[in-house]
């Protein structure tokens, strides 16, 4: 039986299946509406080897064979669509698939959006289209001022364990529109990347193995207070981005995997498909119909909750076609290499697509590979993405930090060698979950030495990392010493804001967070090498660093000294360009945030002797442990 041809467009059929229905949740999934007078839903789904495809749900005791929805192919598309009428909002299905070998199967629909709370797996009818949006401003506002020379703070958040008051009571979507985000104002962040809120079946898997990529997980509520959060966000100059996972899906028998009862989704080669590292499945980049399907969410994301940009995360898998595959699971492309060349040919036209509809947007790499251009445009052969997070000055920097004191002079180069790329693409530097998960310990206690010593470490190095070029990321609870690694199970360990040191480091970053959103030269350049200079990058015999950030006039250039030994230095003489005055913006070793106290002045004056390729120095005290910033006032 063919269906109607008045329920899909010839138009929406054609660029679905040559790749380029970049709003396909417009026609698939299940739309409330009216046709010929009568009041229902409309099911769209596409299922190219299967025999039969019936809706099944509460509205038809589950029953296949009581066929109050008639699907049937669109001609011969793969395509499958019908019409139920007398079916509303808030019914519950799935689709009935029968395979080419008659196997039967039960599947949540992939354009659904809505799922029920797990471990229920059925699908929701739900309208898209009900919340009126109260953030114009915000929205115009981002097309106006693109983020390149704008300050960001992210602060990264998994929502269900930022605060749980018990397992498993998670704060829903309209409390944390309050209650985390007056926090996040608070401390002086500028955005809040969330951790994946597709829906997904396992708590423990963060969201990265989803099923339901058109459906806001229902474990915070309905999806209608996702909408409010956001809006709250944009109404207090927050923006939102997504953690979104588009190299692999879940196995789990409901979700994409053997959609229609053969690989669809997946590559029919279970070398190409297989994610043995993880335990899923790879997209195949190569069909159209799966081209259209993620670009589609990816703008869904983008139209229905005005999300301002997404973090694609696992690029370096995405582009590799043997990353930690064994030898009997390695392959070659047509060329005879090893890169996916479907996977790039993807993320170049999924780069194009968000910046044809939303120039604004930010597009962010999570990528730990060395493939070169990923912030570059198309059209020059890059990836196209505007930002890539910098793994190798993480993997650097936590190395170093996490060495004693005594032993760093010998590892100088891992807090130097950054600069050498820093300007080869537009880079965030992660702090990230990654780092504080399995055994790698929290920030804090990834830190040497005594108790006292741990935080010093680490107000010195949020210190470094806030005057790096580089848009700056933070996982939650490192904001405050949060002292074990993270939990997904459990909330952060607020409790610890009752201890002094833990209290004093929260005030320490949220005052690093505000001294940067006001000063132009730590953001401004830092996509240019003209917004750093070094001033004195040799001296590892003394575990010591300075250098100057530059705003685009270059007027007030502030100079940066850290000190990662534990040597105090009573007077520390360093070059400066400018003559006058220099400013103590900041001490991480005030005893205001849990540090010595050692005496500092507040201003000091340039000397006209020269030092360091500069015309001018000038004499500063620099405490053990510590980052100073001095401002000049000329």
């Amino acid at each position: 039986m063919q269906a109607s041809p008045a329920l899909v467009s010839s138009d929406d059929l054609y660029l679905f299946n040559t790749g380029q229905l970049f709003r396909a949740y417009r026609t698939f999934g299940a739309h409330p509406m009216e046709i010929e007078g009568s009041t229902g839903v409309r099911f769209v789904v596409w299922a190219p080897h299967a025999r039969e495809v019936a809706v099944i749900g509460d509205f038809n005791g589950w029953n296949g064979n009581n066929r109050i929805v008639n699907m049937a192919q669109v001609g011969t598309t793969g395509i499958w669509a019908g019409f139920g009428p007398g079916i509303g909002e808030g019914a519950r299905y799935k689709y009935e698939i029968i395979g080419e070998k008659g196997e039967r199967q039960l599947k949540s629909d992939p354009f659904g959006f809505q799922s029920e709370l797990r471990p229920n797996t059925a699908s929701i009818v739900t309208s898209i289209h009900h919340h009126v949006w109260q953030d114009r401003e915000w929205m115009a506002d981002r097309k106006v001022n693109p983020p390149y020379e704008k300050p960001m703070l992210i602060y990264e958040v998994h929502l269900a364990s930022w605060r749980m008051d018990a397992p498993e009571q998670f704060r829903d979507y309209e409390q944390l529109a309050h209650e985390l985000v007056d926090y996040v104002c608070s401390m002086g962040f500028t955005h809040i990347e969330v951790l994946p809120l597709t829906e997904h079946p396992l708590d423990r898997s963060w969201g990265y193995q989803a099923t339901g990529y058109y459906a806001a997980t229902s474990r915070y509520g309905p999806a209608e207070g996702l909408k409010i959060l956001i809006e709250r966000c944009h109404q207090r100059g927050i923006g939102v981005l997504l953690d979104w996972v588009c190299g692999h899906f879940c196995k789990d028998d409901h979700g994409l995997r053997l959609f229609d009862g053969s690989p669809l989704f997946e590559n029919e080669d279970y070398r190409r498909a297989e994610k043995p590292q993880w335990g899923t499945l790879a997209f195949d980049f190569g069909k159209p119909q799966v081209q259209s399907f993620l670009l589609s969410n990816a703008l869904f994301w983008l139209d229905v909750y005005h999300i301002d940009g997404l973090r694609v995360d696992a690029v370096a898998s995405m582009i590799e076609l043997n990353f930690d595959k064994p030898e009997s699971m390695r392959t070659v492309n047509r060329y005879g290499g090893t890169e996916d060349v479907e996977a790039l040919h993807f993320l170049r036209k999924l780069n194009e697509t968000v910046f044809l509809y939303y120039p604004e947007s930010l597009m962010m790499a999570e990528d730990s590979s060395s493939y070169p251009g990923v912030t570059s445009p198309t059209y020059l052969g890059g990836l196209g993405f505007n930002y890539k997070w910098n793994m190798g000055w993480m993997n650097d920097m936590l190395r170093y930090m996490e060495t004693d004191p005594a032993h760093r002079s010998s590892r100088h180069s891992l807090i130097t060698f950054s600069l050498h790329y820093a300007f080869s693409e537009n880079y965030v530097l992660p702090l990230s979950h990654d780092e504080v998960v399995h055994g790698k310990r929290s920030m804090l206690n990834k830190m040497p030495g005594t108790y006292q010593e741990k935080f010093a470490n680490l107000r010195l190095f949020y210190g470094y990392w806030m005057t790096h070029p580089g848009k700056k990321l933070l996982f939650m609870g490192g904001e405050f010493g949060q002292f074990e690694e993270w939990k997904d199970y459990a909330g952060l360990d607020w409790i610890l804001l009752q201890y002094p040191l833990h209290d004093s480091m929260r005030r320490y970053v949220r005052d690093l967070n505000l001294l940067y959103l006001n000063h132009r030269a730590l953001w401004e350049g830092d996509h240019k090498q003209e917004g750093f200079e070094w001033i004195d990058v040799n001296n590892a015999s003394q575990c010591m660093l300075s250098f100057q950030r530059n705003d685009k006039s270059s007027d007030c250039p502030i100079v940066t000294v850290c000190n990662f030994s534990r040597e105090n230095h009573p007077v520390y003489r360093i070059g400066v360009s400018q003559s006058g005055s220099y400013r103590l913006l900041l001490n991480s070793d005030e005893a205001d945030y849990g540090g010595s106290g050692m005496e500092m002045p507040i201003r000091v004056t340039a000397q006209t002797i020269p030092l360091h390729g500069k015309s001018h120095s000038i004499e500063v005290p620099v405490p053990a442990l510590s980052t100073q910033l001095w401002l000049s006032e000329r």
